[in-house]
């Protein structure tokens, strides 16, 4: 079967297609990357595109394809971002949009689609039954379905990515590409090796779920950080386009998912989703490494994420990182007990973040209880200070792993 074409004047098009929605999103250098892995390391910044991520690019390129086809409506099935891309679209046409999403897809992607005026249908467990549910609606009502990256006028929009790119990094010799059902890595691949063959581009995917690996998701619903290229299948016709463009794909795991997202956070002020944060996984877990000469660019594909995610990602970078101290300590049951225990906390210099006495499941001695605390403190070498503190003052306090 002979490979899909897609030729730089249908790129052009796309470009026209999104003019005046798309943005010509920045080029950030990250000198703590580039530092960490040895290499000059840039970042397409797509999570600050119009709807939060790449996905607009594709969408304006099939409703500028579909036309008059689009009138009686469009519908596709989306974990988020394509949902939110195409709500947008439409209503920028004026044509009406039904949505398909599995359920447990991101609240806030939800919400925003429905702000943009698209009516949503939830249920499903996986992206492959919320895009056949979509398919079926399309046939019964007569409206354009729009599949999220296995069409060429998709691929062509995520391509204008590649256009950009020739244009704002000097010397680019790799490229990093988060990796779902293949139109954001086709697309960017092809536009880029059209004008110089010699640019690597590596497609990133998550290990809960990464069909182009060979390492297919297992049965039910997919949970990852990395929702948004959770996608149990390759495309009929990304796959051939995968397969001919890619150089390489690597795998990653959830915890250097989650550890990207805090380091883009925290070092490069970018708030980011997993799927936005695979690439920089990619590079910090060191199953790719930037280019021996010139830039290595990784695209930072979307930063829709729900914000209840936050906290938890924060508080494990903490403990990781030797800022968190969680600690056991048995005290006298007495009035003014815990209240010299937090004194001592505070005359180290520690931030008491929260305390609970523990009486249940502990063996104490009479008049004695229990009281794990949390506590804020400056690195490892502080947290032994202070527990080697509290020791010194006759209290049995041990840390307790807490992630």
């Amino acid at each position: 079967m002979p490979v899909p074409q897609i030729l730089p004047a249908d790129i052009e098009q796309a470009a026209l297609a999104g003019r005046g929605v798309v943005k010509h999103t920045p080029v950030m250098s990250s000198a703590a990357l580039s530092e960490r892995a040895g290499g000059q390391v840039v970042l397409k910044a797509e999570n600050l595109q119009r709807t939060g991520s790449f996905k607009i690019r594709g969408a304006m390129s099939k409703l500028s394809a579909l036309g008059d086809v689009a009138r009686p409506g469009v519908t596709a099935g989306s974990a988020g971002n394509h949902a939110q891309a195409l709500a947008f679209a439409a209503r920028h046409s004026g044509v009406p949009c039904e949505i398909f999403v599995p359920a447990g897809a991101s609240i806030s992607k939800i919400a925003a689609c429905r702000g943009y005026g698209a009516s949503i249908v939830e249920g499903g467990d996986s992206l492959d039954e919320a895009v056949a549910a979509a398919h079926v609606r399309a046939l019964e009502a007569g409206m354009a379905f729009c599949h999220p990256f296995d069409d060429l006028s998709v691929v062509a929009g995520q391509a204008t990515i590649g256009r950009e790119l020739l244009g704002d990094v000097a010397d680019l010799r790799r490229v990093i590409v988060p990796l779902g059902g293949g139109g954001l890595a086709a697309g960017i691949a092809i536009a880029l090796k059209l004008h110089d063959p010699l640019i690597q581009v590596i497609g990133v995917q998550v290990a809960a779920c990464a069909p182009y690996a060979n390492q297919p998701a297992a049965g039910g619903p997919i949970v990852t950080l990395a929702d948004g290229i959770a996608v149990k299948r390759p495309g009929d016709i990304t796959r051939p386009l995968i397969e001919r463009w890619l150089d390489d794909i690597v795998v990653v795991d959830e915890e250097s998912v989650a550890e990207a997202m805090v380091l883009l956070l925290e070092r490069s002020k970018l708030l980011t989703e997993g799927a936005g944060a695979v690439g920089v996984a990619a590079l910090m877990s060191e199953r790719v490494a930037p280019a021996r000469t010139g830039a290595t660019c990784i695209i930072i594909s979307g930063g829709n994420v729900d914000l209840g995610v936050l906290p938890g990602l924060i508080r494990r970078h903490e403990t990781h990182a030797g800022r968190r101290l969680t600690l056991f300590a048995r005290i006298s049951d007495r009035p003014g007990g815990l209240a010299r225990l937090l004194t001592l906390f505070a005359e180290q210099g520690a931030n008491l973040i929260e305390v609970e006495h523990v009486r249940d499941g502990v063996d104490l001695q009479v008049r004695e209880t229990g009281v794990q605390a949390v506590l804020e403190v400056k690195g490892p070498e502080h947290a032994q200070q202070v527990l080697t503190a509290a020791r010194t003052a006759g209290y049995d306090v041990h840390p307790v792993t807490r992630i």
